[in-house]
């Protein structure tokens, strides 16, 4: 097959931390520090850490022989989706009193972490909670395809092969800001178990690898997470029970994304739902529940500020300003009221006496592209459907920033002719300098040929190409660096600030927050299969 673009392979607080945010914060907090005035949170449940683990149980003696740090006894995580390595540092640099500055003061930067490919939220997010890419995760995709199962309500009938969603459409009610109250069972793909069974996969099903909300649970400690749809009840992990207090947001409901002040709302209602929890109370309010080991949520707003060409409330326009990634004031309004959801995090903490026995991990599911807008180039994703009509079958596309392509048909006859038919389309499709991945050229943390999840194509296009024919500037998804390059700060009490500009990958998150809680990390599948380090410089 001859081919005019390229076809390759593509092989991550000291007190004095949180005093300074009290101490801006007086009417809402007392200062931290000696003879501070704090209310104590209800009885944690706290992790029982491995035996032998370099760090020490609180109330464990260090063994004399070798300076033991006091295991941490909460991780709270918090994705701020769409946030880039530069974000981080430009906002750091330019508002030192802010609550990102504070915890990087106390804590460590990476510089060069990447995220997960593709850069959806799904494998964004569980490359951060798993330690592994797609192919120990099985997770290509917030919707993608799956050549082994069967459609809803088939009963495991007719050929095999479907679209998996995992978006707002297997909610109960998408209009609502709980979903309904959950998944719709009667929306999920099927699969025929060894026993003969029809039976509906859940998201938690479709996991391959355990999670660290398993992991910590098994461990003894309480787990939480909020996030953007009822679908992110997969970080459950493969029992069905990792995570004790899911606050799962829907996203969809209200037109929520269309406007950033609907956004920052929304965002609003799961920080509510953290300082709960901090509380030692549930999410939604129920006392006497005990802080979380490991909790955290996601953040949308800067997400949205990024891709809002004109936002309705404001009149103003998102994204960035330059290709250096100078935020409009739009989107220096959703970094700034992010960072002051961070910054009534860390006066909590501090008021419930947890700032010196909490980690702090500040990170992104994925970038966002092209940070120059000048780029933008937006296509409708037709081209793709229309091109592929011969081979597709009942197979599949996504597009976002990227395309991924599922054949039915897999033979190397038909994977050659859809190849010749992209390469056809590679100008008009915006492709023409990208990068089509095939075969066992793909990106690296694909899985392999066989798997009947794996995409027969992955599509980088040209830089500044999205797949819409809307508005949006910028989109998430593909391998470009502004999609992978993210946000990676790590504060805990008494870490030297440091930066480490080496390359990263946002996996390693997974292992550092069982290693800090005195967990083994090979716990967990994926870190194991993969063999995902923890992340350097940090104190424990």
């Amino acid at each position: 097959m001859s081919t005019s673009f390229r076809y390759v392979s593509r092989a991550a607080a000291t007190s004095a931390m949180f005093a300074l945010v009290c101490a801006s914060s007086a009417s809402t907090a007392p200062a931290f520090g000696a003879g501070a005035l704090f209310e104590p949170a209800p009885q944690s449940h706290l992790v029982r850490p491995d035996r032998g683990h370099r760090c020490r149980a609180t109330g464990e003696r260090d063994d004399g022989r070798r300076e033991r740090k006091r295991c941490a006894q909460h991780v709270l995580l918090i994705s701020i989706d769409g946030m880039h390595a530069v974000d981080l540092r430009r906002y750091v640099a330019t508002h030192p009193a802010s609550a990102l500055a504070t915890l990087s003061r106390s804590g460590v930067t990476y510089a060069d972490a990447h995220a997960a490919v593709p850069t959806d939220s799904f494998p964004g997010l569980l490359a951060l909670t798993t330690g592994g890419h797609p192919k120990s995760t099985g997770v290509y995709y917030e919707d993608s395809f799956d050549r082994s199962l069967f459609p809803p309500n088939s009963n495991c009938s007719g050929p095999r092969g479907t679209e998996v969603a995992f978006d707002e459409s297997i909610d109960k009610n998408a209009n609502v800001i709980d979903g309904g109250g959950g998944v719709n069972p009667a929306a999920l793909t099927q699969r025929l178990d060894g026993d003969g069974f029809c039976r509906r996969v859940f998201p938690h099903d479709y996991l391959r690898v355990n999670t660290v909300f398993e992991v910590v649970k098994s461990r003894g400690g309480r787990t939480a997470w909020s996030d953007k749809e009822q679908s992110y009840e997969i970080l459950n992990g493969p029992s069905g029970r990792g995570v004790d207090d899911l606050y799962n947001r829907e996203i969809a409901a209200g037109g929520t994304t269309g406007s950033l002040v609907k956004t920052e709302a929304y965002d609003d209602g799961k920080v509510a739902a953290i300082l709960n929890e901090i509380e030692g109370r549930s999410a939604r309010g129920l006392a006497g529940i005990g802080t979380p080991a490991l909790f955290g949520m996601n953040f949308q707003a800067v997400s949205v500020g990024q891709k809002l060409a004109l936002d309705p409330t404001s009149g103003r326009t998102g994204g960035y300003l330059d290709a250096l990634g100078t935020p409009t004031p739009l989107l220096e309004d959703a970094l700034g009221h992010t960072d002051a959801s961070l910054q009534k995090m860390l006066v909590e903490l501090a008021r419930r006496g947890l700032a010196d026995t909490t980690l702090i991990v500040i990170s992104a599911k994925h970038g966002q592209q092209p940070i120059d807008r000048r780029l933008r180039r937006g296509i409708p994703p037709a081209i793709f459907g229309t091109t592929l009509a011969k081979n597709l079958g009942n197979g599949f596309i996504q597009t976002d920033d990227l395309a991924l392509i599922w054949l039915q048909n897999r033979s190397q006859q038909n994977v050659e002719s859809a190849f010749d038919a992209l390469q056809s389309i590679a100008s008009p499709a915006g492709f023409e300098h990208g990068v089509v991945f095939t075969g066992n050229h793909m990106p690296e943390g694909f899985g392999p040929i066989g798997d009947p999840r794996a995409p027969d194509f992955a599509i980088e296009p040209d830089p500044g190409v999205i797949y819409t024919g809307g508005t949006k500037i910028a989109e998430h998804g593909g391998f470009r660096d502004d999609d992978t390059h993210v946000a990676l700060l790590v504060a805990y009490v008494g870490q030297t600030r440091t930066t480490i500009t080496r390359h990263i990958e946002t996996t390693q998150v997974a292992p550092t927050i069982l290693e800090a809680l005195g967990i083994n990390p090979n716990r967990l599948g994926a870190v194991r299969y993969e063999d995902t380090d923890v992340l350097p410089a940090l104190n424990f």
